[in-house]
């Protein structure tokens, strides 16, 4: 199993990564000073691929790491425009100058020059797509955005965004009982664009408690595991605000051929 990708071709990375939105935003989360200490232990065990977004906390989460990890190093910081949160409610926004005013406070918290992975958070229904990847290539044009990706999309619109720039990477839900986009998944493969599940971690699935169990893991290890295996492209990025828990999902799990047949029918 390859333990490294190359995202839209220059970026290399280990392909299990952090997903920091649990760094910030709730009153059971923890305070800066804990969740610096989180994010830098994740880069220590070895993590070069972090995933944020400027709606998390109101851009507080994309703050948070500059403080962490600033100047970066060899760690890429992958963030996402195109939907708020208001309140309690996530709201699509694709209009092409919202992503623009959305790409340069990104660059302005995270201190960046230029964002290596800029991802269209959800498409936006009242918007042409065109439109919205349309800003994401003008952006990229102006040398703000390296490579452009997407997030909670069919394979037509992976296609329809590649007509007006290259798609380095794909964010849908994905994990061992929900495989919905196995499509897409397929899509990306063939493309050898990056694949990127969000909530990969389902737990109380049954076969992966009763493997975990048998080979002295947890059931966050083999669904983890279970996803590297089941794809090149893919690129999980489970978050966590626990230093323990963090340290758990970074451990490495083999599953032998059978496991990974049983968990792969398991769904």
């Amino acid at each position: 199993m390859t333990k490294q990708i190359t995202i839209g071709g220059d970026l290399t990375v280990n392909r299990l990564g952090f997903g920091a939105m649990r760094l910030t935003g709730a009153p059971n989360w923890p305070d800066h000073a804990d969740a610096v200490k989180t994010a830098r232990r994740a880069v220590e065990l070895g993590v070069t691929f972090i995933d944020t977004a400027d709606a998390y906390d109101l851009g507080l989460n994309e703050e948070l790491l500059a403080d962490a990890l600033h100047p970066y190093g060899d760690v890429v910081i992958a963030t996402k425009a195109g939907q708020c949160q208001p309140g309690t409610d996530w709201i699509p926004c694709g209009r092409p100058e919202y992503l623009r005013q959305q790409c340069e406070l990104s660059l302005r918290r995270l201190k960046l020059d230029r964002i290596d992975l800029f991802q269209l958070h959800r498409v936006d229904p009242l918007v042409p797509l065109a439109d919205q990847i349309g800003a994401l290539r003008r952006l990229q044009d102006e040398g703000k955005v390296r490579h452009v990706g997407l997030s909670e999309v069919t394979v037509e619109q992976i296609v329809e965004a590649g007509r007006i720039t290259p798609i380095a990477s794909v964010q849908n839900r994905y994990n061992l009982a929900d495989r919905a986009s196995e499509d897409v998944l397929e899509h990306c493969e063939s493309h050898g664009i990056a694949f990127i599940p969000w909530l990969p971690i389902k737990r109380n699935v049954a076969a992966a408690g009763g493997i975990a169990r048998r080979i002295g893991a947890t059931e966050a290890q083999v669904a983890l595991a279970w996803l590297l295996r089941r794809s090149p492209v893919m690129v999980p990025i489970p978050g966590t605000s626990s230093i323990a828990h963090l340290e758990e999902n970074c451990k490495e799990v083999e599953l032998s051929e059978e496991d990974y047949v049983v968990l792969t029918a398991a769904a």
